[in-house]
């Protein structure tokens, strides 16, 4: 009798659970911005998407945080922005503080069965066992009966990879005559046909999502199940995503919420509505939590825009850019409802460096080679050119984002207000991301990157900071003191003082030459690389002959995998000034001692660009 008793006690509460907590659908597809019919995009044919948004509601301005899957994902599995973990850089990995959790630990220590099928991709270590299940067979349906689930459905097929190859003709329904091209693309047939089948695959997903929904409509669960469905980041067609303009991080978040459960929709929710709230993926973690009657952690950097703690939106929403797969270069931007501010970081580096991935798209390609023919307008050819500072757009006016408002008059003041945010911004999550990667893992030894950042003993950020600012100002009347930096006892400021001389090229090296010449024997190795990178581009033969053995000696297997892509992609920017040690690099393993499974491959793309570059001059 006691086993029954029990057995009915459980059965009770599993119902309560059930009838007491909403079951929760998320269906994402990848590497697609709002391109559907619902957000008013005419050439978009998604029939089902647009009915979800009919019953639902629209988020106009919703943000991926991330221009890049793994810490786009990262974010949302944490509601920690990346910067202020450590795990901005594409498949870096990075650990938490003990006590912190990821959401679906939160919900599963709530009673909910938590699924995922089936992409992951957290730029973070597991602090335990996340999902209850995860991968291609995961599925609501396995929970217990009557028990609350959490799942997602994630869909691939939109993904930058199938744009580029070919689908069955029964799939290609749109003309590629008719393609809107953004203004920054030329107009070839390749980048025609790039777009078309971009809107394909879309179409295709639309699909998909049809079969998600129809699984829930059959099992009888529509009116105890919230669905939302996202994007992952803009397209995969090049300068959207990777990039944080808005065409990187703009992505279609519908929400809908049935009858019973619309007292936990957000204040603004109305059927078929749209709501102008700025939300991002750092708010989908408390979120979900206020949906489960979960506070949200006091750690978390998000707002919860739904459920019993949602709170009010922010005037602002952030992104980010650091490493993209072999490439270096560091962006932040500031998005309000009409304006959005870039900071670049690394002005010097241009906007479309060689990405291995990324220039397998024939759009890539034909825009690379009109750009060397000399067959673009201005606003095609800036992707290949170094950047500006600091970069403002007018939205609205401007969907594009290729007219820079930050010499405007009439724009002063929104620059100076968004340049504010961006900097307190930074100073509020501790953003790691001004240290270089290599010394983001040294500082937080035997701690986490996020502790190191609240440390001010391991990292001020006030003072690295300051000359980070000051460093990539462009403004040739601070070169003087940005040479100073490189004079100051903290490496990472001697690491700006090397990356603003860099800004300035040729003047920047003669600026700082002496100075230059000491920091290729300094202590922090990343200080020598890049030192040796300035020298090498600039110096005389002997300063040459100097670069060359620093950048030979950290792209050598034994060394760190991070100090070895820095080198890397120092030789490859000397481009034929490195052929003294073609040779000696042929013979280097790409592949560097104890590196990490997910960035081992980056060097070994970097040295395959270095060898074809310099024996393809001999």
């Amino acid at each position: 009798m006691k086993n029954i008793a029990a057995v009915l006690l459980l059965f009770v509460c599993s119902l309560v659970q059930a009838t007491d907590r909403p079951n929760i659908l998320w269906i994402t597809s990848e590497d697609n911005g709002p391109h559907l019919g619902c957000y008013g995009d005419d050439y978009a044919v998604t029939p089902n998407l647009d009915a979800l948004a009919a019953k639902g509601m629209m988020f106009a301005h919703a943000s991926s945080n991330a221009p890049v899957c793994a810490p786009a994902r990262t974010t949302i599995i944490s509601g920690l922005y990346p910067p202020s973990t450590g795990s901005e850089h594409m498949r870096s990995m990075v650990s938490l503080p003990k006590n912190f959790k990821m959401y679906p630990q939160f919900l599963r220590e709530a009673g909910y069965y938590c699924t995922n099928n089936s992409k992951e991709d957290y730029n973070l270590e597991k602090p335990g066992k996340i999902w209850d299940a995860s991968g291609k067979k995961a599925h609501w349906k396995n929970r217990k009966p009557g028990q609350p689930f959490f799942a997602i459905f994630n869909h691939g097929i939109s993904h930058e990879s199938q744009l580029r190859n070919n689908i069955p003709a029964k799939n290609k329904i749109h003309d590629p005559a008719q393609v809107r091209i953004p203004a920054y693309h030329p107009d070839t047939p390749n980048v025609r046909r790039n777009w078309a089948q971009y809107y394909d695959r879309i179409t295709m997903m639309d699909k998909l999502v049809a079969n998600n929904l129809k699984e829930i409509k059959d099992a009888g669960l529509q009116e105890d199940t919230i669905v939302f469905y996202y994007g992952d980041h803009g397209s995969g067609m090049p300068r959207s995503k990777r990039w944080p303009y808005n065409s990187g991080l703009h992505v279609p978040m519908i929400v809908h919420f049935p009858k019973k459960w619309q007292h936990l929709a957000p204040q603004e929710y109305e059927v078929g509505g749209t709501s102008n709230r700025l939300v991002g993926f750092v708010d989908l973690a408390p979120t979900l939590l206020s949906l489960a009657g979960i506070e949200p952690a006091d750690w978390m950097q998000g707002h919860a825009f739904a459920g019993k703690h949602q709170q009010e939106g922010p005037e602002f929403s952030f992104g980010f850019r650091g490493r993209m797969d072999e490439r270096y270069d560091m962006v932040r931007s500031v998005r309000s409802e009409r304006y959005m501010y870039i900071r670049n970081y690394m002005p010097h580096k241009p906007y479309g460096q060689h990405l291995n991935y990324m220039f397998v798209t024939q759009t890539t390609q034909d825009w690379h080679r009109l750009f060397h023919e000399g067959k673009l307008n201005d606003v095609q050819a800036k992707f290949w050119k170094t950047k500006p500072a600091e970069e403002l757009f007018d939205l609205k006016s401007d969907p594009d984002e290729v007219k820079n408002l930050v010499d405007s008059e009439k724009h002063q003041e929104i620059l100076a207000k968004m340049r504010k945010a961006q900097r307190e911004w930074a100073a509020s999550i501790k953003d790691v991301g001004f240290l270089s990667e290599w010394e983001i893992h040294e500082r937080s030894r035997g701690t986490t990157p996020y502790e190191m950042g609240r440390d001010r003993k391991k990292f001020d950020f006030d003072k690295v900071f300051f000359a980070a600012d000051k460093a990539t100002s462009l403004n040739e009347n601070d070169l003087p003191g940005v040479v100073s930096l490189l004079g100051n006892q903290d490496p990472a400021v001697r690491y700006w003082g090397v990356i603003g001389l860099m800004c300035h090229g040729k003047k920047g090296y003669q600026a700082g030459r002496i100075m230059l010449q000491k920091a290729t024997q300094d202590s922090s190795p990343i200080v020598q690389i890049l030192a040796a990178e300035l020298l090498g581009l600039y110096g005389d033969d002997q300063e040459l002959k100097k670069s060359l053995d620093v950048l030979v000696q950290y792209a050598a297997p034994e060394a760190n995998v991070f100090l070895g892509m820095a080198a890397w992609n120092a030789l490859d920017h000397l481009d034929d000034r490195a052929m003294s040690v073609a040779q000696t690099l042929k013979e280097l393993s790409p592949t560097p001692v104890g590196s990490p499974a997910r960035v081992a491959k980056y060097n070994a793309r970097l040295k395959q660009k270095v060898m074809s570059d310099l024996f393809g001059k001999k």
